[in-house]
């Protein structure tokens, strides 16, 4: 395998807010990558969802075009598959009263999109889930992880806290601010699941279909207090792993295990790898290897690093970085590999000249070279 990196910004640098990628390989090779813009974030009503293609064996992106918009209201986090059967699955949240606590993920499914600019949506529906009531269960975790851990809240934390409790027994609530981060996984056994996360309890949740993704319910929660945005990974015997940023007090990657297809997990637990509040996300590759990328520090996000296990995530032998830059911002990455074993990684690219996205393509053995076995 090639040893090489190739990198290039999706689009000139931009004053306005850019972030939350997604990205998919069509049939074709072509890459698709989307993101949201505008001039905020959930408190700004003109924030939309771009998108930019790169045809197989070019070099440049195209230019930004719109994938979807939802008059008067921001439409944020965006991610990405492409099914079995070919179909493109867009998923991302609208929000409803400009707080992450009021959104609603949405889901458009198009079989038409090799042709240029924004696919041809056939479907587009709202992902209603309706878990069951998680409200003691998390309460009841929440204060024995504090009281485990020897957390002295101060007065904000508390209030943090309070807050959380207080909408735990709420049904609106537990229904409303499910919302995707990294791409679905799709398991051996053919189901579809959607990590979710929330801003209101900051857990997550998964999203499950077992019909090609028409219909979607409620897996139990991922409780951890501070576990959000899962990137899920599943191991050869059947075991799942979900990598999560960091929301709370521990400074590492957390993780929940599940061994029944998604349906329930353990608690989160941290792992030994940093993380200073941002998004990761993670991949198995062809060979079995697992592909993590993530902002390797534990306050910033001016470096991103790749790492591969070739022990399905027991440790994580070689890691590089892709970026190692201090007051510069590369965070939100999305990573996936394509049928010729290349890596794409995309990632918001904030300097202090604007915003892009960044897209970076290399081969795992650019990874283990110039990297330090552990």
């Amino acid at each position: 395998m090639s040893q090489e990196r190739r990198d290039e910004l999706i689009f000139p640098l931009d004053s306005q807010h850019n972030h939350a990628p997604g990205i998919v390989e069509l049939p074709n090779g072509e890459l698709l990558v989307s993101w949201y813009r505008g001039s905020g974030e959930r408190k700004a009503d003109d924030v939309v969802v771009l998108g930019s293609r790169k045809k197989l064996g070019e070099s440049k992106w195209s230019e930004p075009f719109l994938m979807v918009d939802t008059p008067d209201l921001p439409d944020c986090n965006t991610c990405m598959m492409v099914d079995a059967k070919g179909q493109l699955f867009l998923f991302w949240p609208v929000i409803l009263a400009n707080t992450w606590e009021s959104c609603l993920t949405q889901v458009a499914v198009s079989s038409e999109y090799q042709a240029s600019g924004t696919p041809l949506w056939k479907r587009q529906d709202t992902l209603f889930l309706k878990p069951k009531d998680f409200g003691p269960e998390v309460r009841s975790k929440l204060d024995a992880f504090l009281k485990d851990n020897n957390i002295q809240l101060d007065s904000k934390q508390q209030a943090g806290v309070d807050l959380v409790k207080s909408r735990l027994d709420d049904k609106l609530y537990q229904r409303l601010g499910w919302q995707p981060r990294c791409k679905p996984t799709v398991l051996k056994s053919g189901r579809i699941l959607l990590p979710l996360y929330t801003d209101t309890y900051s857990i997550s949740i998964m999203a499950i279909s077992d019909d090609g993704g028409r219909a979607w319910r409620a897996s139990g929660p991922l409780i951890g207090y501070g576990n959000i945005q899962p990137a899920v990974v599943e191991r050869q015997d059947g075991t799942l792993l979900a990598y999560m940023r960091e929301n709370g007090f521990t400074g590492k990657i957390r993780i929940c295990e599940s061994k029944d297809q998604g349906e329930t997990w353990t608690d989160a637990y941290s792992s030994e790898l940093p993380n200073p509040g941002s998004g990761l996300d993670a991949l198995r590759l062809q060979n079995g290897h697992w592909a993590l990328i993530y902002n390797d520090t534990e306050d910033g996000r001016h470096r991103l690093a790749v790492s591969i296990s070739d022990d399905e995530g027991k440790s994580w032998r070689w890691t590089r970085h892709l970026e190692d830059s201090p007051g510069n911002s590369y965070h939100y990455p999305a990573i996936i590999q394509g049928k010729d074993g290349k890596l794409h990684a995309v990632y918001s690219y904030f300097v202090k000249e604007g915003k892009s996205m960044k897209h970076v393509a290399f081969d795992e053995a650019w990874v283990q070279h110039a990297s330090d076995p552990k």
